[in-house]
């Protein structure tokens, strides 16, 4: 039995002219004549046609701008095809957003009302799992305090377990495995599992391309909002890694600078000396920056930026830190590696920015900002935002309360300290104080 269909659906938005051409420079009586009038046609899904069976997750995977989550948004009725038909049979839910619907000022056992009949759920539903969303969630202490004092990971914990309490037909997930820690993804992972051997019928957008191989039946490839490629997950993927791998030749340096030495392309290498895009949280990475100068340059400093997928600065990482000299090119083409040894990004999409700077002032040479697009996937499980290079020692012990870590001299405890770990300090506790 299908329960989704699409059938050449296709969506087109109008982009109006600007405010200031349609009001600032004309008259009364053409803003009128030219209401309504729009310059440019954006085809956000343009002739898709797919099926997804009783019991398949089917996983949709492409760049920013694809269509993906229009998709999920003509599913759900947030917005009408402009062309073909869309046929739903049974009860759908929707997650695109963990936590919509939260009230800050109600508590979190209101708020699982509040979210819960957000999402379709009725008010006897709740009731009778709402023993089981908290304890899921893990806030049972917590529960009854409004969510405005939740940490995030609270805040996360508790959206998600609404919606995987959810008893649709149809589950629509848009990105939610984006969130939360590596412990509770796994949670999430294995709930959905549940979902999908209990035989609802799951669509599954996500850039973890690992997940999405994983738990998927089948997958879309999409670009500019159309379906490039159908089929078995590892067969799509691998399509997509093909199209990103190839995407890096795209000419991406800006305009404007003093070119006196150009960048040429920026490459990537994985262990075994691979050039690709795709990486692992924890794998070594190699990247080959290949430069151009049509004179000899001298006091160069390179430099790489990190950007998230939603364009936000995280890290740089320039040729003079840790010690290193500035460089002197010569003319002609030359290549700088750079070398990391354990990547510390979490899964996710990354662009990489170089740039060549040029004395004290750091004057820009060349910047190369186009293509260069890293995809990190699960590698060593971590929690937080990233992943640092590290390892714990148990130190050797000295004589008196003296201990040192391997290179570092013996410090001796200061009184303070001293006071806080002796026998009498717990006596010394003030009545009624804290005690985490």
């Amino acid at each position: 039995m299908i329960d989704l269909r699409f059938d050449r659906v296709s969506k087109r938005y109008r982009i109006p002219q600007s405010q200031q051409d349609r009001f600032a420079r004309r008259s009364l009586l053409r803003r009128l004549r030219e209401f309504g009038q729009y310059r440019q046609e954006l085809w956000a899904v343009r002739d898709v046609s797919f099926e997804v069976g009783r019991g398949e997750m089917l996983g949709i995977i492409g760049h920013n701008g694809a269509g993906k989550s229009t998709i999920l948004k003509l599913c759900c009725n947030i917005t009408a095809p402009t062309a073909g038909e869309i046929t739903l049979n049974g009860r759908l839910s929707a997650l695109i957003e963990v936590g919509s619907g939260f009230h800050p000022e109600l508590t979190g056992r209101e708020n699982v009302y509040l979210s819960g009949s957000i999402l379709g759920m009725r008010r006897r539903e709740i009731a009778e799992k709402l023993e089981s969303i908290i304890a899921f969630a893990g806030i049972e202490q917590f529960i009854d305090v409004p969510v405005k004092w939740y940490s995030s990971g609270m805040y996360v914990r508790l959206g998600f377990s609404i919606a995987a309490h959810l008893d649709p037909d149809i589950l629509l997930l848009d990105e939610i495995l984006a969130v939360g820690d590596a412990a509770f993804q796994a949670k999430c992972i294995r709930r959905i599992l549940d979902l999908k051997e209990a035989g609802k019928t799951i669509l599954f957008i996500s850039h973890d391309l690992v997940t999405v191989e994983r738990l998927c039946d089948r997958a879309l490839l999409m670009q500019r909002g159309q379906i490039i490629a159908e089929g078995l997950p590892q067969e799509v993927i691998a399509r997509y890694q093909q199209h990103l791998d190839g995407s890096a030749t795209t000419e991406s340096t800006a305009p404007g600078l003093t070119k006196k030495c150009m960048i040429a392309c920026v490459a990537f290498y994985d262990a075994a000396g691979r050039e690709t895009s795709f990486f692992r949280t924890g794998s070594p990475l190699k990247a080959r920056l290949q430069y151009m100068a049509r004179e000899r340059v001298g006091d160069v400093v390179i430099e790489l930026f990190y950007y998230s997928e939603e364009g936000k600065f995280l890290h740089s990482q320039y040729t003079t830190a840790l010690g290193g000299g500035r460089l002197d090119l010569e003319p002609g083409t030359g290549a700088i590696e750079f070398y990391c040894p354990e990547l510390g990004l979490q899964p996710g999409a990354y662009s990489i920015v170089a740039k060549i700077n040029q004395g004290p002032d750091c004057q820009g040479l060349d910047l190369w900002y186009g293509h260069s697009l890293l995809q990190v996937e699960e590698g060593k499980m971590v929690s937080g935002m990233f992943y640092m290079p590290h390892e714990w020692r148990v130190a050797e012990a000295t004589d008196g309360p003296d201990s040192a870590l391997p290179g570092l001299a013996p410090v001796k405890l200061s009184d303070r300290c001293e006071e806080r770990v002796s026998p009498s300090s717990e006596d010394a506790r003030p009545e009624g104080g804290s005690q985490l």
